[in-house]
């Protein structure tokens, strides 16, 4: 690789890292049950692969911590999830088309568990996060709290995740055709 080559993949990065941001700042803003906070990560997972992602999610989650959001950086691993399984799902065709609520679900429930761990283990339920307010109504029903927890983060994880393909395949889809080969080309 040569060095522009570095420098637009650290770019593109860097972009992926300002959607994540504001995407999680707009969703903890608003107290919205769904994160938005890897629209980034998504992005770059399709354009630039698998390691790329991880890192921008990662990165993602931890300046969102140390700015507005600590929680954020607990749920880096979260992200490192949805990197590596996003990229993967996306080599393989299934983030596309007719198969893309397929492959959404195939990378949302490893990320839903991990997430239900970090949630109900470390923060009994309670982030800052609007999903939260759905853990709290259902344990007035007397649903146990992981079962709360796990339930609700699959289902805001699997809504998030397919809005966030949506938009970035709405991003991808309008890139013209020459900058879309560049990058696979520099990748593969």
């Amino acid at each position: 690789m040569n060095k522009s080559m570095n420098i637009r993949n650290l770019t593109l990065v860097a972009m992926g890292i300002s959607l994540n941001v504001i995407g999680a700042l707009i969703a903890l803003t608003l107290r919205l049950p769904i994160y938005l906070d890897s629209i980034g990560t998504i992005l770059i997972a399709c354009l630039l692969g698998s390691k790329y992602a991880v890192m921008t999610g990662v990165c993602g989650s931890l300046v969102s911590g140390f700015t507005f959001d600590p929680y954020s950086i607990y749920f880096a691993p979260v992200q490192l999830s949805t990197g590596l399984l996003a990229g993967l799902m996306y080599n393989k065709g299934f983030l596309k088309g007719k198969k893309t609520p397929l492959g959404v679900f195939v990378f949302s429930l490893p990320t839903s568990i991990i997430s239900a761990c970090i949630a109900a283990f470390l923060f009994g339920g309670v982030t800052s996060s609007g999903s939260s307010y759905i853990v709290q109504i259902l344990s007035h029903f007397n649903v146990p709290m992981v079962v709360s927890v796990f339930v609700t983060q699959v289902c805001t994880d699997y809504a998030d995740k397919f809005l966030a393909v949506s938009l970035v395949a709405l991003g991808v889809a309008v890139l013209p055709k020459s900058y879309k080969l560049s990058i696979q080309q520099r990748i593969n």
